[in-house]
């Protein structure tokens, strides 16, 4: 990797191997083979560095002694990839026999990010938005190295820059980048969201955009984008906070999705919503040593009145009067002044928490890649709507456990 001229300790067979699964294991196995080579560990996605890790506690032994033999595992059967390990793997003893040490030394793994690279200098990836429900696991893993957040882009393009890498990923900013393309911002404060006539005489609710520098700190906004690839006035989707100015161009925090997640009524739950809602149950798991692997959620109309559902996949085995404590939590935890009132009248349900079976995300991970979706760009759907009916039927076969709410009994 002289001058990090080569950013990846993997070869190209094994970066665009045919099977994902054997793939991931192979780039393990690079990295250990390279180990002290290794000097940042990077993925587009926080959830992507996490599932590879997830994957090395499963399979660290056979990695052990594969590099203890100097044999690939006849479990990884695409000749591409194995033609190319075949040129690195060398029987090492002595390395396999230290990595077998230091993850037998660990606890629960904590630290294993720079047990197994020595020579790592920060955890880098996209850690904010749908992303930051997986930072407790990426910073267990990654001990006391530092979690440095990518910049804000998306698959439109390129909007902001870390201007603030030392930051936590939970209080990071971007900084807007001019010259990339023309930016306008919706204003979302309530104060400016008065109702406004029109020329044809029609209401509208919504205000008008303002420019990049007609912004001001504190308020949140939708983004408009204009670029070179030919977007005109793009809504992106996302909304952001203005934190303050970075010599003259704005700097954003990201806040969540515009588009609403959860509504049944006039309640409006958003992602950012459900993720506190989530965080605060998982402190009940938390004390019985037990986390929150992944969630997403639905609103269930098929009853009446309807109700909101999420779906947990836990780390082990937790008590029923554990699940209903939770459960109670998550509903109290949802403060929309509408969804309280509503549930307090009975026009929104009790609140649905069902436990799925151990494995049951990486099915829905398997089903994008499956579909044609890169793995780097995955991002678990939050809310899975009636037209992802695929996703929703793997959800259905895998709940283990159904539990309703009391909390507004």
């Amino acid at each position: 990797m002289k001058a990090m001229q080569t950013p990846c300790c993997s070869p190209d067979e094994v970066i665009f191997g045919p099977d994902f699964q054997q793939s991931l294991y192979c780039h393990l196995l690079c990295g250990l083979l390279h180990r002290d080579e290794v000097q940042v560990v990077s993925s587009t996605f926080a959830h992507s560095i996490v599932y590879s890790f997830q994957t090395f506690e499963q399979v660290w032994e056979q990695l052990c002694a594969d590099i203890r033999e100097g044999v690939l595992t006849s479990q990884i059967t695409a000749q591409s990839i194995r033609i190319a390990m075949s040129k690195l793997l060398k029987p090492n003893p002595e390395l396999a026999d230290m990595i077998y040490k230091k993850c037998l030394g660990l606890t629960n793994w904590y630290g294993l990010i720079p047990e197994l690279f020595p020579n790592c200098k920060y955890v880098y990836g996209i850690m904010t938005g749908s992303m930051e429900p997986y930072l407790k696991k990426l910073r267990h893993y990654a001990g006391e190295l530092p979690l440095l957040s990518g910049d804000y882009g998306a698959s439109e393009g390129w909007i902001a820059a870390n201007v603030n890498p030392t930051l936590p990923p939970e209080f990071v900013t971007f900084a807007v980048l001019p010259n990339i393309g023309y930016f306008e911002f919706i204003p979302l404060s309530k104060n400016v969201e008065l109702q406004m006539q029109d020329e044809v005489g029609s209401i509208s609710t919504e205000p008008q955009p303002v420019g990049l520098t007609e912004v001001k700190v504190g308020e949140e906004y939708e983004i408009i984008v204009t670029n070179f690839a030919g977007l005109y006035r793009y809504r992106l989707g996302d909304v952001v906070r203005v934190s303050s100015f970075h010599n003259n161009t704005p700097e954003l925090q990201f806040v969540c999705r515009s588009n609403l997640l959860l509504n049944i009524n006039i309640d409006k739950n958003t992602e950012k919503d459900l993720q506190l809602s989530v965080e605060a149950a998982a402190k009940l798991l938390s004390e019985e040593k037990l986390e929150v692997v992944d969630f997403t959620s639905l609103v269930d109309l098929s009853s009446d009145p309807g109700h909101y559902v999420i779906f947990w996949e836990i780390s082990g085995e937790a008590g029923d009067e554990l699940l209903r404590e939770c459960c109670n939590c998550l509903d109290r935890s949802f403060l929309d002044m509408g969804y309280v009132s509503s549930r307090k009248v009975n026009t929104i349900g009790p609140l649905e928490l069902r436990v799925l079976r151990r494995g049951t995300f990486h099915k829905i991970l398997n089903h994008y890649v499956g579909m044609g979706s890169a793995v780097s760009q995955f991002k678990t759907p939050r809310c899975v709507g009636p037209a992802n009916k695929e996703v929703w039927q793997i959800l259905t076969n895998n709940v283990a456990k159904s539990y309703f709410s009391t909390a507004y009994s």
